[in-house]
């Protein structure tokens, strides 16, 4: 029986700051809404309807003397500590971001040297042809490096590539818009390695699409909602009902091209991991896909979530669900060889993307 190349991950890692930020803190905050007029209920009703909405009752942040490099080096760190190859060994390291290292006490993006050529340099990683580069793609940015990491390995050019997604966000929300209390900050990172297989498994197959000409602007970048701020600095900004419409058109028909793609039902699928971006918008996605097929009933314990706990953290949510998922810190939730996975993922651009994984 003949062998295929299969890009199959073994070992992950994560950093999750030990800072935690409960709703509580922001009951003191002032909020604006986007054309600068202040919100007349008080702080407290909406941080308890936020909760009610998201699913958040709290989140990570960093602390002052640690940017997104650092962090990415302690997930990677994490990441090999949980394998069993040479640092020397590895031929890409893949960091999606999408804001550079930003200090507590300096808010513009800092981009060169690139964050994975710092997180090379803190591995002391000797080997030039380890090739590190940054992948910005909104949140959808680690899945995308997985499914770069696919084609490097299956070409043959590449036996081990590490794929890590980091971000701090808490440093570019902005304090006076509701929004910046969705925002988290964390990292985690996968190892891929190539394995020759009689039988399928790893990567099964992935799809990615940008919607730019409609969508380009849900996710971009302006001023403070305080119309008395008189910096200078941008901070992110999202229109929530539109991006969460398109969301829940397009998220769920990704993972079913993606599924058709790799020729399996979803009733094949074990678990579903989705970017931890909005616990209700999550609920309604898998409520869409399931409806694609006709499936009145969601399994139990289907989706693993971590948002409640961890906030959205971008490109780290997906690959910190993963870590804890596979290393069995999640209640109620595990998996076995041959469980069928699917990852998908919705950010800035807008970008989608989706991966069926089958496990070794």
């Amino acid at each position: 029986m003949s062998t295929n190349l299969y890009s199959v991950i073994t070992a992950t890692g994560k950093y999750l700051p030990a800072r935690v930020i409960p709703n509580e803190d922001f009951y003191n905050q002032i909020f604006y809404d986007s054309v600068g007029e202040k919100l007349t209920k008080t702080t407290s009703e909406i941080v308890e309807k936020f909760e009610q909405i998201t699913d958040i009752k709290e989140r990570r942040h960093v602390s002052d003397n640690q940017v997104t490099s650092d962090i990415a080096f302690l997930a990677a760190q994490d990441t090999l500590r949980s394998s069993t190859i040479d640092k020397e060994q590895l031929d890409y390291i893949i960091v999606a971001h999408n804001f550079g290292d930003v200090k507590a006490n300096n808010k513009r993006s800092d981009f060169v040297p690139s964050i994975a050529a710092r997180v090379k340099f803190k591995l002391g990683i000797k080997n030039p042809f380890t090739v590190a580069y940054d992948l910005p793609f909104g949140c959808a940015g680690w899945l995308q490096g997985l499914i770069q990491a696919d084609y490097f390995l299956k070409s043959g050019d590449a036996r081990k590539i590490m794929v890590i997604g980091a971000e701090v966000l808490s440093r570019i929300s902005d304090p006076h818009d509701r929004d910046s209390m969705l925002f988290a900050d964390g990292a985690g990172a996968v190892l891929v390695e190539a394995k020759e297989s009689e039988n399928s498994v790893g990567i099964l197959a992935h799809n990615t699409r940008s919607d730019t000409l409609e969508f380009a602007h849900l996710l971009r970048m302006d001023k403070s909602n305080n119309p008395e701020y008189n910096g200078q600095e941008l901070f992110l900004k999202m229109d929530g009902r539109k991006l969460y419409e398109y969301a829940l058109k397009t998220v769920p028909q990704a993972i079913q091209q993606c599924l058709e793609k790799a020729k399996l039902p979803l009733q094949a699928v074990t678990k579903v991991l989705i970017h931890q971006a909005n616990g209700k918008m999550d609920d309604a996605i898998l409520k869409r896909l399931y409806g694609l097929y006709s499936i009145a009933e969601i399994p139990k314990n289907v989706m693993p979530m971590t948002i409640s706990w961890l906030g959205n953290a971008s490109v780290a949510t997906i690959p910190t669900l993963l870590d804890l998922l596979l290393k069995g810190e999640l209640k109620n939730q595990g998996v076995k060889s041959g469980d069928i996975i699917v990852l998908a993922s919705v950010g800035a651009g807008m970008n989608i993307n989706s991966v069926v994984y089958r496990m070794p």
